[in-house]
């Protein structure tokens, strides 16, 4: 695999999110070999099965979807569990037909939050992704604590070791995703 094509999601829609932050650091420093696009969910709208005619933001990212070869999901923890906008944007995407937008993809999760980082909905998130066909690289494991200095008022990342770990992370996602398609 030459150039391994990455779509990030952040299921934060705040405009100083620090998920974002560390999803903004990843395409910024994203090591040789690797392509970042973040996509926008904020237009997507909650999933139903009674809307036919798919909207645009959901139209983009479903495109997004299809050329990536890898995910990188921003989590935030939100009552012990994943935010609704990433869960939302996952469950779009299910929808096509053969899951095809999904199954099969290597997955790299960061996430911000208060105190353990997002540890708890980084683990159901990964529930999620057993049923999607989508395979979680296993380590290393980015949980940031968002109120801990690390992070400038617009949510950039700034902790030096959080830094390095996100790039650590994208080239062990670059090698996991190399190992599922061998």
């Amino acid at each position: 695999m030459s150039t391994l094509n990455v779509l990030a999601i952040c299921g934060s829609l705040r405009r100083a999110s620090t998920n974002m932050g560390l999803l903004r650091y990843a395409k910024a420093h994203a090591p040789a070999g690797i392509q970042i696009d973040i996509a926008d969910i904020s237009q997507v709208p909650f999933y139903n099965a009674d809307i036919t005619e798919k909207p645009a933001a959901v139209q983009q990212l479903l495109a997004q979807l299809a050329k990536a070869d890898a995910l990188l999901l921003g989590c935030p923890e939100y009552n012990y569990s994943m935010a609704p906008a990433l869960k939302n944007a996952l469950d779009w995407a299910s929808r096509e037909p053969d899951n095809k937008l999904l199954a099969g993809k290597a997955v790299a999760i960061v996430g911000a939050g208060g105190g353990m980082g997002t540890s708890r909905a980084q683990y159901h998130l990964r529930q999620s992704c057993v049923y999607l066909d989508l395979h979680p690289l296993n380590k290393p494991e980015v949980f940031a604590n968002a109120f801990a200095g690390g992070f400038d008022a617009e949510g950039n990342l700034t902790d030096e070791r959080l830094q390095g770990l996100v790039v650590q992370q994208l080239e062990a996602l670059h090698a996991w995703a190399a190992q599922l398609k061998a």
